[in-house]
């Protein structure tokens, strides 16, 4: 992990996103968190590593999500090189 980003302002924030329960609070406090471009931004994000892990080109993914390539690139080196979250996520997803 990124030690630039371990700081108890963000630990505060996992917590926070921690003690969420239903999707419906999850969207009351994310839209209360982000803008609607970073909210949509970071469900963008997810659905390109979706998309990637189940091997859609980046044209493919480029066609559905409206990601750009350099998005695309950098989802792909996460899934490749970074800390296993997306993994994890999609593991617990069932994915």
């Amino acid at each position: 992990m990124n030690k630039k980003i371990r700081t108890e302002a963000v630990d505060a924030l996992f917590d926070a996103v921690l003690n969420l329960k239903t999707r419906e609070e999850c969207y009351n406090f994310f839209e209360d968190l982000c803008t609607v471009n970073e909210l949509l931004s970071l469900s963008q994000r997810f659905e390109v590593a979706s998309m990637l892990r189940d091997h859609k080109t980046y044209l493919e993914i480029a066609e559905k999500t409206g990601a750009s390539t350099a998005t695309i690139s950098r989802v792909n080196r996460s899934l490749n090189y970074g800390n296993d979250g997306y993994a994890l996520v999609f593991e617990r997803l069932g994915k």
